[in-house]
C-alpha cells in the first residue's frame, strides 16, 4: 500500500479513536487524558500494534498541542495579571521548588546514582507538566476559579525557571567548562526578559498589528505569529511554552476573543495527541523494574504538590476548598521532565534514569486529573468540613472583589482570568453546569 495511503489511515484511526475515547470519558465524567495515555500505549513500542509512517507527523502535532494549550491559556489573562501575580507569587515558587526538588535528589543519591543525576531526578519531580493542567482546567471548567491565578503563577514561575535550570544542566551533563555554561544560560535569561517585557509593554500594538475583521487571516496571523515565537524562544534554551503563554497575554481585546474561539478547535485536536504522543514513546516493558521506587517517589511528590498549592492559595486568602482544589490540580508531571530525562539518557548518565523517569511522569500524567477532581471532595470528607455553606454571613471582600471572591483576600489575589471559560467534561457529560462552588468566580468578557 502507498505510504500516503497507510499515513492517512493511521493518523485516521487515531484522531477517531481519540474521538470515541472522549466520548466515552464524557460519559463517566472524567477527564480524557489517561484513556488518550494508555491508547498511546497500546500503539506505541512495545505495544499491540506500533505505529509506522505517521509517527513523525504525530511528534511534531503533539509538539504544537504544548504550544496551543499555553497560547490558549494565555489570552485568559492581562499583561497586569501576569506581573501582579508573579510579584506576589514567588515566595509559593519557592517552597514549590524546594519541596518538590529534593524528593528527587534524595532518590537518586539513595540509588547511587551520584550527584549530577541528583540534579536531574530533582527537575523531573520539581516542574508540574503545564500541558495536562492546562487540558484539566478546560476540561473541568475551571478557567473562571479564582485559584486559577495562583496555579498559573506557579506554573509560570516554573517554566521561567527553566530558563535557567535547563542550561545548567545540559552545561553538566555535557562537561562543559563554566564559561560556556554562563554565556548559555546569560542567552536564554535575556531572551525570557525581552520577550516579557514585549508582551508587557507592547501588548496594545501587538493585538493591533494582528487584528483584522477576517476570521481567516486572524487565524493565520495569530497562529503563525505564536509558532514562530515559541520556536525562537526554544532554539535560544527558553521553553516553547513560556513563549507561546506570553504571546497570548500580548494579546487582549476583541482580538483575544476572536482567536480564543478560532483556535480552540485545533486546541483540543493537538492537544489529544500530544497526550497520545507521551504514551507513544513508552515501552511497557521498561516499566516494571522501576515501578516501586517511581510509585515511592510519585506517592511522596504527590503530596508536596498538593501542600505547595494549599499554602499558596492560602497565602492569596483563597478559602479551603479552592486550597485542596489548587493543590491537586498541580500534581500532573509530563512534557518538561520528559524533556529533562531524555538530556539524561542522551549523555548516558545511568541506564535506569530514563525508564523511572518515564514511570514517575506515566504514573503523575495519569493521576493528575484524578487529583484535580477529587482532592477537593476526598479532603474535606476527610477533615469533616463541607466548606462555607452559607457564603452571604461571611465578611465582604475588599473592593473590587468579583462575585464569590473570600473574605480578607490580599488586593489583587483574587482577580481570576478574563474571558469565558470554557465548557468543562463535567458540564457536557450531566446535562449541565457544576454548582459554582463559593470561591469559584463566574467569568467575564475580556476588555
Amino acid at each position: 500500500m502507498h505510504s500516503s495511503a497507510v499515513f492517512l489511515i493511521e493518523f485516521g484511526a487515531i484522531i477517531l479513536g481519540l474521538g470515541l475515547l472522549g466520548r466515552l470519558a464524557a460519559r463517566l465524567r472524567f477527564s480524557p487524558i489517561p484513556l488518550y495515555l494508555l491508547a498511546g500505549l497500546a500503539f506505541g513500542e512495545g505495544g499491540l500494534l506500533p505505529l509506522g509512517t505517521s509517527e513523525e507527523f504525530v511528534a511534531i502535532g503533539a509538539e504544537i498541542g504544548v504550544v496551543l494549550l499555553l497560547l490558549m491559556l494565555g489570552l485568559e489573562y492581562t499583561a497586569g495579571d501576569l506581573v501582579s501575580n508573579l510579584k506576589t507569587q514567588y515566595p509559593a515558587g519557592i517552597v514549590d521548588a524546594t519541596l518538590n526538588a529534593l524528593p528527587g535528589a534524595a532518590m537518586a543519591l539513595l540509588l547511587g546514582w551520584g550527584p549530577i543525576a541528583a540534579v536531574v531526578l530533582a527537575g523531573i519531580t520539581w516542574i508540574s507538566s503545564s500541558g495536562v493542567i492546562a487540558k484539566v482546567l478546560g476540561d473541568l471548567g475551571r478557567i473562571g476559579n479564582r485559584e486559577t491565578p495562583v496555579i498559573l503563577s506557579i506554573l509560570v514561575l516554573e517554566d521561567l525557571s527553566m530558563a535557567v535550570y535547563l542550561p545548567v544542566v545540559t552545561a553538566l551533563l555535557a562537561g562543559t567548562g563554566i564559561a560556556a555554561g554562563s554565556v548559555t544560560l546569560a542567552i536564554a535569561l535575556g531572551v525570557a526578559s525581552v520577550v516579557l517585557l514585549v508582551a508587557v509593554r507592547y501588548g496594545r500594538h501587538i493585538s493591533r498589528f494582528v487584528s483584522t475583521d477576517d476570521p481567516e487571516k486572524l487565524l493565520l496571523v495569530v497562529l503563525g505569529l505564536t509558532l514562530v515565537v515559541a520556536g525562537v524562544a526554544q532554539q535560544l534554551q527558553v521553553s516553547a511554552a513560556v513563549g507561546a503563554f506570553l504571546v497570548g497575554i500580548a494579546l487582549s481585546g476583541e482580538v483575544a476573543e476572536g482567536a480564543h474561539n478560532l483556535l480552540a478547535p485545533l486546541r483540543d485536536l493537538f492537544a489529544a495527541v500530544f497526550f497520545v504522543f507521551f504514551g507513544l514513546h513508552t515501552d511497557p516493558a521498561s516499566i516494571p523494574p522501576v515501578l516501586l521506587p517511581a510509585l515511592a517517589l510519585a506517592t511522596v511528590t504527590t503530596l508536596t504538590k498538593i501542600a505547595t498549592g494549599w499554602w499558596a492559595a492560602r497565602r492569596a486568602g483563597i478559602s479551603g476548598r479552592g486550597r485542596w482544589r489548587a493543590g491537586g490540580t498541580l500534581v500532573a508531571r509530563g512534557e518538561f521532565s520528559i524533556v529533562i530525562a531524555g538530556l539524561a539518557v542522551t549523555s548516558g548518565i545511568d541506564s535506569d534514569l530514563g525508564p523511572l523517569a518515564t514511570a514517575y511522569v506515566l504514573i503523575l500524567v495519569v493521576l493528575g486529573p484524578l487529583t484535580a477532581r477529587y482532592t477537593e471532595p476526598l479532603a474535606l470528607r476527610l477533615t469533616g468540613s463541607r466548606g462555607r455553606t452559607h457564603p452571604a454571613r461571611e465578611p465582604e471582600a475588599g473592593p473590587g472583589a468579583g462575585p464569590g471572591a473570600e473574605p480578607g483576600a490580599e488586593a489583587g489575589a483574587g482577580t481570576g482570568p478574563e474571558g469565558k471559560a470554557e465548557p468543562g467534561t463535567d458540564a457536557q457529560a450531566g446535562g449541565g453546569p457544576e454548582p459554582v462552588a463559593p470561591d469559584q468566580e463566574t467569568p467575564v468578557s475580556r476588555p
